[in-house]
């Protein structure tokens, strides 16, 4: 198991940078490496600013950039809580990216199918791969410890075998759409972004291992790196 990476910068605009900074460094090695460099992003606010700063970014080749989705709401695209709106109105809108290059989960459609046919794309990106290999993943963590849509007591916690699934939210009586944990821990990084200081108790009890309870902790690269980012309020218990 990999040891975790902790960066502790001061406030949240800095959190913001260094999100930049990092998916930019990792973008410009898979580039350099293999000719593309292949990301998942999450939802949520602190990410929404990170991807307002790399729209600034005029350093980055954005037709060598392949922007995959970690988890969806079951909403159609056009909806306030589409992790998709989010992040084409934050960037995708705003860089000159080929629209085959934005692999977004299709969840106007029913979760199941939605799942699948996400699956599919990625096996089709990556290829006879066993597990994908992300060049990036980004990841946040809730106040219950769920990151992605892997939330405590959800049925894809156990999940071994599929990339992609559809898994009830008993909290909020829904479908969403994410990534299996083994999906993400074969990607080469994995970075945390984590803001705030309602999020330090739990980021303390995560990070010293104080309990297995919270999802997030499950997060394990097989091969490769993990990157928590998280801003001082957050690691203040630390």
């Amino acid at each position: 198991m990999v040891a975790p990476e902790l960066q502790v910068v001061p406030d949240l605009p800095a959190l913001h940078r260094a999100g930049v900074d990092e998916f930019s460094g990792c973008a410009h090695e898979a580039i350099t490496a293999r000719g593309r460099f292949a990301v998942a992003l999450s939802g949520g606010s602190t990410p929404k600013g990170v991807y307002s700063l790399l729209a600034e970014a005029n350093n980055l080749p954005w037709d060598k950039i392949h922007f995959f989705f970690g988890d969806e709401r079951n909403v159609p695209p056009d909806h306030p809580e589409s992790n998709y709106r989010m992040a084409n109105e934050s960037l995708f809108s705003k860089i000159v990216v080929p629209q085959q290059n934005v692999h977004r989960i299709a969840a106007e459609m029913e979760a199941g199918p939605a799942a699948l046919r996400y699956e599919a794309e990625l096996r089709a990106f990556f290829g006879a791969a066993e597990w994908p290999r992300f060049d990036l993943i980004m990841l946040g963590m809730g106040p219950d410890g769920h990151t992605a849509s892997l939330f405590p007591g959800s049925a894809a916690l156990n999940e071994d075998s599929r990339w992609v699934v559809a898994n009830w939210v008993e909290k909020f009586n829904t479908y969403r759409i994410t990534l299996a944990f083994p999906a993400i821990n074969h990607a080469a990084e994995v970075m945390f972004l984590v803001a705030g200081q309602d999020k330090s108790q739990v980021l303390q009890e995560v990070l010293r291992g104080k309990t297995q309870d919270y999802p997030c902790q499950r997060v394990q690269p097989v091969n490769g790196r993990l990157l928590w980012i998280v801003d001082k309020a957050a690691a203040r218990l630390l």
